[in-house]
Parts: structure tokens; sequence; C-alpha cells
């Protein structure tokens, strides 16, 4: 009776021990360029052993794959809620993503070219952006022949782009409200 009882809780402090790993490592990949973190550093940070970052993740490389794959569901969630045909509805869900993740992304997105990790975070990225895009703003887009949807759906997600986003925001230091009724402004003129 007692055993089962050990097992469970020796597996739950195996998976608290990696989830502060994940958390040590977001905050260092989040902080600095990926050259500059160090398994010591996430495994000081952690309280735990690099021998122990190591045995479950067995590389940085490593980290990054199971950050995306913790992340990603929250992501699909929140992007989910966006609801098809309301652009002011979608222009808000997208925005209230950028506002949480929007700096990370941009940070990672810098680094894709030279971090075969995270240009492999990036290019899943973008492809649910694009499904994104294309699902919120399938009304406009049906009934469209196929080149002209092609370049409406390349134009929406261009205007949706993180850069976007940091053009409005960071850049011209717009608010959020600000920012998503430019976006609606400028989907308005893309939109049929």
């Amino acid at each position: 009776m007692k055993r089962p009882y050990v097992q469970t809780a020796r597996a739950r402090s195996v998976a608290l021990t990696g989830e502060r790993i994940l958390d040590a490592a977001l905050a260092r990949f989040a902080a600095a360029d990926y050259d500059e973190v160090t398994l010591d550093q996430v495994a000081v940070d952690a309280g735990v052993t690099v021998q122990t970052v190591l045995r479950r993740f067995t590389s940085k490389e490593g980290i990054v794959r199971a950050l995306s794959e913790r992340i990603r569901p929250q992501v699909l969630a929140q992007r989910g809620e966006a609801p098809v045909g309301d652009l002011a509805g979608a222009v808000a869900n997208l925005v209230e993503h950028y506002e949480l993740e929007g700096d990370l992304v941009l940070h990672l997105l810098r680094q894709e070219l030279r971090v075969p990790a995270y240009a492999e975070v990036t290019a899943r990225g973008r492809r649910l952006h694009a499904d994104w895009c294309a699902r919120v703003f399938t009304p406009w887009l049906d009934g469209l022949d196929e080149v002209e949807r092609r370049r409406r759906t390349a134009q929406v997600v261009a205007v949706c782009d993180v850069h976007t986003w940091s053009l409005l925001r960071r850049q011209a230091g717009l608010s959020q409200r600000q920012v998503e009724l430019a976006l609606v402004e400028l989907l308005t003129g893309v939109l049929p």
C-alpha cells in the first residue's frame, strides 16, 4: 500500500523538477541570447545539478523543444478563442497574444538564423500564424479566385505579423487600443 504512494510522490517530484528547469530556462532564454545561456545557469536557477538538467532534457536544444511543447497548447488555446468573422474581436485576440508573447517571439526571430532550435520554433509559429489568419478571416477570403485569395491571405498574414505589432507598439509607441484600431484599419483596406 505504501509503495504506490511513494511512486506517485516521486513522479510528482520529478514533474515539478522538470517544470522548475523549464521555468528557469525560459527566464534565461527570454533575457539573453541563446549562446549566452549556459546549462550551469539554468541548473543553479532551478536548484538542481547540471547532470539533472541533462538527464531530463539532454541538451539546451532539448530544453528549447520541451519549452515549445509546453507553450504551444497555451498559444493554441489563446489564439483559438479568436472569433471567426469578427474583425475587431480577432484583432483584439491577436494583440492580446502579442502583448503577452510578442517580445519573446521577436527575441527568438532575431536569433533563428544561427540557432537551429529557435528556427524550429519560429517555423512552427509561422505555420500557426498563417493557419490562424486563414481560419479567422475565412468569411472575407471565401469565394475569391485562387490568385486573389493567395494575395489577400498573404496581405492579412503580413498585416497581422508580430513585426507589424512591434512597429506600431514598440517603435511608434501606440497604446494597445490604438494598435488594435490601426490593425483593423489596415485590414479593412485589405479585406474585400
